[in-house]
């Protein structure tokens, strides 16, 4: 039997017998491979400059390793939870918490990356070959090709000598192991906190800031004017005709606590879009089935967090009475309980009971919201 090329190969059992060189040489044979230049990259073994070259690559691979048992450490024990400026040492080490993870992560991997790259510059043969290919006829690589092609794949990894080179072999295992925890780590630190220990209370999934707190207690639309700690609250005469404008929930209770006043514009959960429909458009509004109270006049709130992924919707188009999300382009419809019209989202936005309190004139939050906001979770049951 011959090939092409007229060349005899040889039978099942003689393949078989051939070791690793006989079958690199005969696979160069057949795919018509010439070796123009197959040097040695380190011709005169242990010399100052290898060792040197092996100590480089094996220091930038631990290097890698220190670099994501860093980012281990930080990702669980850095200081993550929100503290003021009033506190001044909580709060450095708070901001310091997602730059700790991007340095630590984009430290291992570039590390890593650049042990690779020096490994395969020092250590990896860089043979000049010629060769001429064909994809027999149309059929693939048949077994004598693919056992000569698996050949040539170990002597390239025995010609680079790694098998004796346990420095580097400990340090790339050590930046492997390290990155590899990593990744297996990242998609379950959610579960270290449980996010249903406070779900009575508004720290929980199923409610927000606008929870009340003790029977009675009044929350109010709170403006933010770039002062955290300043109050301004919301007077129906306040809002034009067409606008829109976002609200965070005040108790009277909070009104010295510069921490509480500050948390309640920094949660994520809270903010509200407080919109004033235009009488004619007001006329066509259809609410929500067991929401047909929680409006206030032609006041009607709604969240801010889209029911996508939790971006803010934070455009309001007077003309359409749309709400937009900048994110995915999401679009709600103000004149129908803020169903989605358009975009990925496929759930209307939360919507707040609000009413007037007679005492004050103030706008403010019958109850919380009746459904969670934003995106959904396992457990969600709207």
């Amino acid at each position: 039997m011959s090939s092409g090329n007229d060349q005899q190969l040889p039978t099942e059992a003689e393949l078989a017998e051939m070791d690793r060189d006989q079958l690199v040489a005969l696979g160069g044979k057949l795919d018509g491979v010439e070796l123009a230049e197959y040097p040695d990259p380190w011709p005169v073994k242990g010399t100052r400059a290898e060792k040197r070259a092996e100590r480089t690559i094996a220091l930038w691979f631990t290097l890698a390793g220190v670099a994501g048992l860093a980012f281990l450490i930080a990702m669980i024990w850095w200081p993550w939870q929100y503290a003021p400026p009033t506190e001044s040492s909580q709060h450095f080490w708070y901001q310091l918490y997602t730059p700790m993870l991007g340095i630590t992560l984009g430290v291992a991997i570039l590390a890593f990356a650049v042990g690779i790259l020096l490994y395969t510059k020092k250590f990896i043969p860089h043979e000049v070959a010629v060769q001429q290919r064909d994809d027999n006829m149309g059929a693939g690589s048949d077994e004598l090709h693919r056992q000569t092609f698996a050949a040539h794949l170990a002597d390239a990894g025995n010609r680079s000598t790694v098998a004796r080179r346990s420095a580097i072999k400990r340090g790339a295992g050590f930046g492997v192991g390290m990155l590899g925890l990593g990744t297996a780590i990242l998609p379950l630190i959610g579960f270290i906190k449980n996010p249903h220990k406070d779900s009575g209370t508004k720290d929980g999934l199923y409610h927000t800031g606008w929870k009340q707190e003790k029977p009675g207690e009044k929350v109010f639309l709170r403006r933010y004017t770039g002062n955290p700690h300043e109050v301004v609250l919301v007077r129906p005469e306040d809002l034009d005709a067409g606008s829109m404008e976002t609200v965070f929930p005040f108790r009277e209770s909070e009104r010295d606590d510069e921490h509480a006043l500050l948390v309640a514009v920094k949660r994520a959960d809270n903010p509200v879009m407080l919109i004033r429909l235009r009488p004619q458009d007001a006329e066509k509004v259809v609410k929500r089935k067991g929401q047909e109270d929680f409006n206030y006049g032609d006041f009607y709130a709604y969240t801010k967090i889209c029911s996508h992924v939790g971006c803010p919707t934070s455009l309001y188009e007077q003309r359409t009475n749309r709400i937009l999300c900048p994110c995915h382009q999401s679009q709600f419809d103000a004149l129908q309980y803020a169903k989605p019209v358009f975009g990925p989202a496929t759930r209307a936005l939360a919507q707040l009971p609000i009413t007037l309190d007679p005492e004050t004139g103030y706008l403010m939050a019958k109850h919380d919201f009746i459904e969670p906001v934003g995106p959904g979770f396992w457990e969600r049951k709207s």
